[in-house]
């Protein structure tokens, strides 16, 4: 019980990380305070690790430019990829790692100000690794949809046009 009971908490805090602990209880047909011990709890336990907001920052921040790099390691023995991916993971400028199947091993987003700080971080910073054989840069040029959410305000007719 308490792991579907979890999950359905885990889905309305991701649909809506704002929501009270009050709503959920009623929503889910439990008392306030055992979705409060349960929330306490997932954070305790580190499944829950932060709450955050989806923002179109294109509305705000005309100058931020986001990169992905795809990056080629050799393994290290005993290790893998995790040490060369914590290495990475700790530079400030990257907002994200993830081990990908494929061409590349480690997908890597990096933030920045412009284009020649992500590019002086990718030559002095993350090619400059131990191990990292190879890497290619995408730029991010426009948001269409993150995180479930759609970023196209336009309110168009959403129905669909038949033809005869």
């Amino acid at each position: 019980m308490n792991t579907s009971l979890k999950l359905q908490i885990l889905h309305l805090l991701h649909e809506n990380s704002t929501i009270s602990h009050e709503t959920i209880a009623t929503m889910l047909n439990i008392d306030t305070e055992t979705a409060s011990r349960l929330i306490e709890q997932m954070e305790r336990e580190k499944i829950i690790l932060r709450y955050s907001t989806v923002i179109n920052w294109d509305k705000v921040e005309s100058q931020r430019v986001t990169a992905v790099i795809d990056v080629k390691v050799t393994p290290q023995r005993e290790v893998g990829f995790d040490a060369i991916a914590e290495r990475i993971y700790r530079f400030p400028e990257v907002t994200s790692v993830s081990l990908m199947s494929g061409a590349y091993d480690l997908q890597v987003v990096v933030e920045g100000y412009h284009l020649k700080e992500v590019a002086r971080f990718v030559s002095e910073k993350l090619s400059t690794i131990e191990h990292v054989t190879g890497t290619t840069t995408h730029f991010k040029l426009k948001t269409y949809k993150f995180d479930g959410v759609i970023f196209d305000d336009r309110e168009d007719d959403q129905r669909l046009v038949i033809a005869p």
